[in-house]
Parts: C-alpha cells; structure tokens; sequence
C-alpha cells in the first residue's frame, strides 16, 4: 500500500466521526485509530508507518462493547467502551438507569453508548453504590472516558 493511500486514510478517518479503521492490501494491514486526546492528523500520519501486518496510530485497545472497569482508591469507575452519545435512560423522557446514591448489583444495566445508530447498553461488572455520574445526558463520549464512580 503506497503512503497516498495511507495518507488519505488518515485524512478520511480525521475529518469524520469514523474512530477506527483497518484496510488490507497486498498482505499488509492498515489500522487508523483516532486519538481521544484530539491529536492532529500530522501526528497521526507520523505515527501511521506500514509494518509488515498491522500499522496502528495509537497501540491502544481497540474498541469492544464491553464495559472497563478500573480501581481508584477504594472505588472502581466505569468506562465508555467506544465513542458515541451517552443516555442515562432507556428512551427519551424514561426515568434514568442509575441515580448518585443508588444501590447497584453485577449485571444491572446503568447506561446506554450510542455510536453509529447502535446502542450499546452497559451493565454493571461488580455490585455497589453509584458515587458520582460524570457525563451529562447526551453528551459525546470518548472511548475510555469514565462515566460513573462506583464504591
């Protein structure tokens, strides 16, 4: 694959809301992954070097409709598993999943992601009290950006 090519691929993935992108071409694997941080598209295209499988703008993880959880200090946050639009409730005008203060069990619904018309309900991985909602109600989301504090 000529760097043209690659070049454009990385224009393409900048200037839309696609945030990942994988082209093969003559046994060589293209993966475009757009930054959260807002990198421009000079640091993306010099991060984008073909290698012999897979080129990759940022090595991180790629995007899954799992929820990830991390510990901070006693409490564990809850993540968007992709970029999209954040709901609190089911539909418009429904009472929200979660409130602050609520009691939470393993496996209960507590948002929805919306990316591409597919809307990605997020289940709870551990019981607990919701602390803090750090997202507002359809508002853009980034991958990995955290939504809820949990203790």
């Amino acid at each position: 694959m000529d760097l043209d090519k690659i070049s454009r691929l990385i224009e393409f993935v900048g200037s839309s809301r696609v945030s990942e992108l994988s082209v093969s071409e003559g046994g060589v694997t293209v993966r475009i992954i757009r930054q959260s941080t807002g990198a421009s598209e000079a640091s993306l295209a010099k991060a984008a070097t073909p290698v012999e499988h897979s080129t990759a703008a940022d090595p991180g993880p790629p995007q899954a409709a799992i929820n990830v959880e991390r510990q901070v200090a006693g409490s564990a946050t809850i993540t968007a598993p992709s970029y999209g639009l954040f709901h609190r409730s089911p539909s418009p005008g429904a009472k929200p999943f979660v409130e602050v203060g609520d009691v939470i069990v393993e496996g209960q619904d507590l948002f929805i992601i919306e990316a591409m018309k597919v809307f990605n309900t997020v289940k709870a991985d551990r019981s607990g009290r919701v602390t803090n909602i750090l997202a507002d109600d359809g508002q853009d989301v980034e991958l990995d950006q955290v939504i809820l504090e949990i203790a």
